[in-house]
């Protein structure tokens, strides 16, 4: 019997700095996500970072918390009830990291009888600290509890024509009722050691303004060279005039190189070249969570504003969007009936 895992990034079971600090030890003590010495990592993530940064994490979910719970999670369960109901098929929810665990989630499959899953990591594109280390997690449960399922994973999503469809009728939905000067696509940030580490020809990703725009067998790990796809998939597919558009990174940790521009100092440049009116889109999450309910929507914000911007609006993740959802739905089905993945 067939099933699907969705697998998103995963939230403290509160706002509280107790519930956030196991929550960020997990998340930042993976290697793929900190990708240093196990030693170093724990000394940087356990002697550092969760000194101080639970606490002021915390009030940043404090802000965005939803009645229900976290948005991330309520969201993505939302999402997964429509899918289910659309595609007539075990679908269950884990999140890498947190307490909805991917292990329960195999295990709610297991119990339904699914012997054959598709895993579908909720990450348009491939970076090792998202869609990489949800692949790696799920086969590691998957042979150590559940050896005898067999899964499927479906491939990054960033440039599926079917996808970028959905993708720009919800922006442009979004930008419906505003009369932008400028459209940043904001995309979550990540060392650029990252892109060089993903890189199998070892030589091609110099991050240097011109190997995204050279064909190679890189780009299919290449989260810089994908997010900046999407951006051009969208721009023409809406026909955005180019010098209306951009693209940015969001969220870094100091000490190292990350890949830019950054999009808060965008904001602040946007503002001063008289760009007075911004629309922000954050294509690298499906889901709307912390990055882009406190970080670009609140604290994006401000900046702009404090900067001299006069008005600015975030436009949504796809989140339960029913056309996503029936995308995703046909996905499943072909791979149901057809063994077919999205390409």
């Amino acid at each position: 019997m067939k099933g699907v895992l969705l697998v998103n990034l995963g939230s403290p079971d509160s706002p509280t700095a107790k519930d956030v600090k196991p929550y960020l030890d997990e998340f930042l003590m993976d290697e793929r996500v900190i990708d240093v010495p196990r030693i170093l990592r724990n000394i940087l993530v356990r002697g550092i970072i969760l000194q101080t940064r639970p606490k002021k994490s915390a009030k940043a979910y404090q802000k965005i918390w939803w009645e229900e719970g976290s948005p991330l999670i309520v969201i993505s369960e939302r999402f997964a009830k429509k899918v289910r109901l659309k595609a007539d098929i075990p679908v269950a929810l884990g999140m890498r990291y947190g307490s909805m665990s991917i292990k329960n989630a195999l295990q709610e499959l297991k119990d339904q009888g699914v012997d054959e899953v598709l895993l579908v990591p909720l990450y348009p594109h491939y970076a090792m600290s998202s869609y990489e280390t949800v692949v790696v997690k799920v086969l590691e449960e998957q042979q150590k509890y559940f050896p005898e399922m067999q899964v499927t994973t479906l491939p990054a999503f960033y440039k599926n024509p079917e996808y970028i469809k959905v993708l720009a009728g919800s922006i442009a939905q979004g930008l419906k009722d505003f009369e932008y000067d400028h459209i940043l696509f904001s995309y979550h940030g990540i060392p650029e050691r990252h892109i060089r580490k993903s890189d199998p020809t070892r030589f091609h990703c110099k991050i240097d303004g011109s190997c995204c725009n050279i064909n190679s067998v890189a780009h299919n790990t290449c989260y810089r060279h994908q997010c900046y796809d999407t951006t051009e998939l969208v721009k023409a597919a809406l026909q955005l005039p180019e010098d209306k558009v951009s693209t940015s990174f969001q969220s870094r940790l100091a000490g190292d190189p990350w890949l830019k521009p950054y999009t808060d100092y965008e904001f602040e440049r946007l503002a001063k070249e008289g760009k007075k009116k911004l629309a922000v889109i954050t294509p690298a999450f499906v889901s709307d969570c912390l990055e882009t309910l406190e970080e670009i929507a609140m604290e994006g914000k401000e900046q702009f504003e404090e900067a001299g911007g006069e008005d600015y609006i975030h436009i949504s993740c796809l989140n339960d969007n029913d056309a996503w959802v029936s995308l995703m739905a046909s996905w499943i089905r072909d791979w149901e009936t057809k063994q077919l993945l999205p390409v």
